[in-house]
């Protein structure tokens, strides 16, 4: 029986790249802070929505969330760019992309209702819980890509290691 291999993430072109450029610096110093901006402001709507206080907190989070949001996203094209030579859609990170449309469309839609005002605060934060749903799967695929990424380069390592006591 034949075992499965997954496909690699990274060439060893690609994973000089990665390893190369500020941008995955700037995505390992966003990604964190955006996850704790989520765990805050998921906090200030769910409490909003149970208790009806500090519901401008709650608003005003989510605001804040979906501009780091922007942020992360923004530098993370430019990291694609660098490392697979696209903005968006690379092969090994398609699925991540798609999902991430998605996220960006649900909290670019939370901005717009926020700005017009239109909404009543409840049906705002249920829109942001919407949004948030989709962020916490596109940051469980990017999780697992880091996980599947590090144990990929174990063998690497392992195989230089072979290389060098041979030599």
């Amino acid at each position: 029986m034949q075992q499965f291999q997954p496909q690699a993430l990274y060439t060893p072109e690609q994973r000089a790249r990665r390893d190369a450029t500020k941008w995955t610096l700037v995505q390992g110093v966003l990604a964190p802070v955006q996850f704790l901006i989520f765990l805050v402001s998921l906090y200030l709507v769910l409490n909003s929505l149970k208790t009806g206080e500090h519901t401008d907190w709650a608003l005003a989070s989510v605001v804040i969330k979906t501009l780091v949001l922007y942020a992360i996203m923004v530098t993370g094209s430019i990291w694609e760019k660098v490392v697979y030579g696209k903005y968006l859609f690379a092969h090994a990170f398609f699925w991540e992309d798609m999902v991430s449309m998605v996220v960006l469309a649900l909290h670019t839609a939370y901005l717009w209702v926020w700005w017009q005002g239109q909404w009543s605060s409840a049906d705002q934060l249920w829109l942001a819980l919407a949004a948030y749903g989709t962020y916490a799967i596109n940051a469980a695929q990017y999780i697992r890509k880091l996980r599947m990424a590090r144990l990929q380069r174990i063998p690497e390592v392992s195989m230089a290691s072979n290389a060098q006591v041979i030599s």
